[in-house]
């Protein structure tokens, strides 16, 4: 690492990101739940409510963040990608559907992706970088990010640092991720359809998010941290993501940072060789369908 470029001499480097899924991941699972409004309701309230409040904090303590957005919410709520880009943050590529890429035939993920393109192109929105919805990638996912010239990839789990992918002959950048660092896994719960089982303290997840922070200092990482507006908007839940902010910004050696400024650093850093995307190759006669 004595070489490497990508973190700027920063302990840790920290990308703030929010997905803004709004309804997407519930019609997903089925569009009769349309008509359930309490879920809708509770989806709704992280465009509507949480964004809003987010941008504030953010503004208050000078921190840029990425906002991954699925162009149905993009197209469904006009104007809330080129507020989140005035305020001079990044809105990058999380499918139009929130429709996992492994459900998908790559024709139907094909026409997936090429849609939210579409919509961002529409709204003038420039789009760099992507995300799968659920972070479930296929190699089809892989090849439509560098058929379409986006920089970077946030979706897989292979490393805690930035990392290359080759694919063909164009290098994508990976800024990996983990359930850890995902409030979905300790806020999640919905009666209808079921999601989740228990909803955890702030206070407990700040704990663990600090205690990562911490170790990710040490050994000079990635601190890439996932929200949900719908989750993290709330009040006692960004109230933690204030504290976890202002303690890092205190630390004095955490940088905080778009993914798409980091992807650039990543993809001018040279000690970072590609390396090959995941290629299991499974045999029917242990491992069936």
């Amino acid at each position: 690492m004595t070489d490497a470029t990508w973190h700027g001499g920063a302990a840790a480097v920290a990308t703030l990101t929010f997905d803004v899924d709004a309804e997407t991941p519930i019609l997903a699972a089925g569009r009769r739940y349309a008509d359930h409004l309490m879920t809708m309701s509770h989806q709704a309230y992280g465009p509507d409510v949480g964004v809003p409040r987010i941008l504030e904090l953010l503004d208050e303590l000078g921190v840029p963040a990425t906002f991954f957005v699925p162009g149905w919410v993009a197209e469904q709520r006009p104007g809330l990608a080129a507020t989140i880009v005035e305020r001079g943050h990044e809105v990058a590529h999380h499918s139009y559907s929130h429709r996992a890429p492994t459900s998908l035939t790559a024709a139907e993920q094909r026409a997936d992706f090429e849609r939210a393109l579409e919509v961002f192109d529409a709204q003038g929105i420039e789009i760099t970088g992507h995300r799968a919805a659920l972070w479930e990638a296929t190699t089809t996912t892989l090849e439509l990010i560098a058929e379409y010239g986006l920089t970077y990839d946030s979706s897989l789990m292979g490393d805690d640092r930035p990392y290359v992918l080759g694919i063909g002959d164009r290098p994508v950048v990976e800024l990996p991720v983990h359930w850890s660092l995902d409030d979905w896994e300790q806020y999640a719960f919905l009666p209808e359809p079921h999601v989740g089982s228990a909803i955890e303290s702030p206070r407990k997840v700040l704990e663990l998010w600090q205690a990562e922070l911490d170790a990710m200092r040490h050994y000079r990482c990635l601190f890439n941290l996932c929200l949900h507006p719908f989750l993290s908007g709330r009040p006692s839940r960004l109230m933690a993501v204030r504290e976890l902010l202002e303690t890092a910004q205190s630390d004095g050696d955490v940088h905080f940072t778009r993914c798409r400024d980091l992807a650039a650093a990543a993809h001018a850093d040279p000690t970072l060789a590609p390396r090959n995307p995941p290629a299991v190759t499974a045999d029917p006669t242990i491992y069936p369908v």
